[in-house]
């Protein structure tokens, strides 16, 4: 073989080799979600991370969510080969929702371990049924979340206007800034859900529904952050509480609805603000309404100090979630509108974002669905201990009303901090 053909070709194989290994760098790190190396932003990428960054060959697309209260964190990374000959050869989104753990639509659906609910989807669905469809929805056959859903178990009665933004309508880049502009004036808030939709090429019948809730509270005396340990089998958990005999005041924050044991009881954690923090350990019910009713109850029937007493000490892990969820079992099945028109759910998301500590709580969440015109296609003496160290419930509602806003069930607590 020629001598500088033999050159010609050592150096074209060292190329693909070192393309090769690049490549591979670069793969391997947007399949562990972490931010490509050889590569080169476009105009477009901010100094948050989010835009275009161009290799050789390939380019990768990452969005990272910047907030004021959760900080920054990287959202989405899809990579293509040579543009976009192949597509989403890596797709990654939402980082930080914890797999195991169970995102229901209402209060009514069955429950499992480490579940947790918001009542921002249903405020759109009650719209959806209300406001477009006129009726209730009905899918054939029927689903029983979507029978669930059509209950309105959670409505805007249930919490107050200045703590939610609604809209509804045509699905266009316009109706997209409309919102990102009114979720920045009220909550000075941006979302992680509105990119995640199609805004163009819609029919004049299309819909789109959204919603956002978010609320801060704090209690009005920080409790006292305790030692890391056991929540059930787990170790080394995040707890707060009260772990000294001297401080009233925060014994003052505590209401007992009810005690029968120490694996057996609900407490009620008094804020500043009209929030109210429910705990109950072992909760009894096969769902959130069902545990809540129970709740009140055996509040009702109790007969006990309702006070912390002097010596007893209280024990409460520290909660931080951050989950996003498609809904696809209500995708893409046909329902009707009562003037006989038919629709169909293209995409319906919600996410859900619940922080806990010893100073307070807040609490974000989103829902959207886009609705899209169907086409062709488809003891009283004893001394009681209340530590939170074993599967429990927690619900947040504000003061008079009858519904919690948020609700959770928590086996494995290691999913939620």
């Amino acid at each position: 073989m020629n001598k500088s053909l033999k050159i010609v070709i050592s150096i074209v194989l060292i190329l693909i080799s070192l393309w090769v290994i690049i490549f591979t760098i670069d793969f391997m790190r947007c399949a562990s979600f972490k931010m490509p190396i050889f590569v080169v932003p476009e105009e477009t990428a901010d100094d948050g991370g989010s835009g275009i960054y161009y290799g050789l060959g390939y380019r990768v697309e990452v969005k990272k969510h910047i907030s004021a209260d959760y900080g920054g964190q990287l959202e989405k990374i899809e990579m293509y080969m040579f543009d976009k000959f192949i597509t989403g050869a890596i797709t990654q989104i939402n980082s930080s929702t914890t797999e195991g753990i169970t995102t229901l639509l209402t209060l009514e659906d069955e429950i499992q371990d480490n579940s947790i609910w918001c009542g921002t989807f249903q405020l759109i669905w009650n719209d959806l049924k209300n406001d477009l469809a006129k009726q209730d929805i009905k899918f054939t056959p029927q689903l029983q979340v979507v029978e669930n859903l059509n209950k309105e178990t959670f409505t805007t009665d249930d919490i107050s206007d200045k703590y939610y933004y609604k809209k509804i309508g045509y699905p266009s880049l316009d109706l997209k800034q409309e919102i990102e502009k009114a979720i920045k004036d009220k909550f000075n808030e941006t979302s992680n859900i509105l990119d995640d939709f199609d805004w163009e090429d819609h029919a004049p019948e299309d819909y789109f529904l959204y919603a956002m809730l978010k609320k801060e509270f704090k209690f009005e005396k920080a409790f006292e952050e305790l030692k890391n340990g056991k929540f059930g089998s787990y170790d080394d958990i995040k707890y707060f509480g009260i772990k000294s005999d001297d401080v009233e005041e925060l014994r003052d924050q505590v209401e007992v609805l009810y005690y029968n044991s120490k694996d057996d009881f609900a407490i009620k954690l008094e804020t500043k603000q009209e929030d109210k923090v429910i705990l109950c350990k072992n909760p009894q019910g096969n769902t959130f309404n069902e545990i809540y009713q129970n709740i009140i109850k055996q509040e009702d029937n109790y007969k006990g100090a309702g006070a912390l007493q002097e010596g007893e000490l209280l024990k409460i892990p520290n909660i931080k979630l951050n989950q996003k969820n498609e809904f696809t079992e209500i995708q893409n099945k046909t329902f009707h509108f009562s003037n006989g028109v038919p629709y169909r759910i293209d995409k319906a998301i919600q996410t859900i974002e619940f922080e806990l500590d010893r100073e307070g709580g807040k609490i974000k969440s989103e829902a959207g669905m886009m609705v899209m015109l169907e086409s062709a296609m488809m003891s009283p003496d004893e001394i009681r201990e209340f530590f939170i160290d074993d599967t429990f419930a927690i619900f947040l509602i504000e003061d008079d009303k009858d519904t919690p806003y948020f609700a959770g069930k928590i086996t494995d607590i290691t999913k939620f901090q």
